[in-house]
């Protein structure tokens, strides 16, 4: 991937660019939002995002007051140097409203994966499973399992695997469908129980990803 510098940023006639913002962890877009010069500097200085607030005409630190700030992982450009991509590790909604993302509304399109957001499921998922592992066991399957120790979360891990892999087998493309579905669950569950986050397993994942080989 190319670098760039802030010198490189083509600001529109009002000083400004525009910022998509995503959730490193999980893929979703959480929101689109403007920012100058000393913004973006401000954003690189601190790791954390700063925007322009074009109604307020001043600089805004999100999350300076509500508390759910936004960690940069990452600054990119597009092809033509007029919009950024900024990745980042959210502490809270993205959203005034509360909502995780500002865009939680769509308009009806017909179709079989209409309204489908399944790229990003596995993260927001797993992010999900991290807050049921603090309720009550007798409340939450995730957290009854996560008490009940390591050796049951691999058992269990140990299972959906056997079962997915006869499924499988066997040709059993509804069944096999529905165990990967579970040991996809367990093996979230068994990265909370080991301690290991989702995302260190997927960079694994990406470190050993050769395009030209695969």
């Amino acid at each position: 991937m190319e670098v760039f510098s802030l010198d490189d940023v083509k600001f529109d006639r009002d000083g400004l660019v525009s910022v998509v913002v995503q959730d490193s962890g999980t893929g979703e877009v959480l929101m689109a939002a403007w920012a100058n010069r000393e913004a973006l500097e401000l954003t690189v200085e601190r790791g954390e995002m700063v925007f322009w607030s074009r109604s307020r005409r001043e600089i805004w630190h999100k999350g300076l007051t509500s508390g759910n700030r936004m960690k940069l992982t990452e600054l990119r450009a597009d092809c033509d140097g007029d919009t950024l991509l900024a990745l980042v590790t959210p502490s809270g909604p993205a959203c005034h409203t509360g909502a995780v993302s500002c865009f939680f509304r769509r308009l009806p399109i017909d179709g079989p994966e209409a309204g489908s957001d399944v790229g990003t499921f596995l993260g927001r998922l797993f992010r999900y499973l991290e807050s049921r592992a603090e309720d009550a066991p007798e409340e939450s399957y995730t957290a009854r399992l996560l008490a009940s120790g390591r050796s049951r979360v691999a058992q269990k891990v140990g299972e959906e695997g056997v079962e997915t892999a006869l499924a499988l087998a066997t040709g059993d493309a509804d069944g096999f469908r529905c165990e990967a579905a579970d040991l996809l669950y367990h093996l979230e569950v068994a990265c909370i129980s080991a301690g290991v986050p989702l995302q260190s397993v997927l960079l694994e994942l990406k470190s050993r990803h050769k395009p030209d080989a695969t």
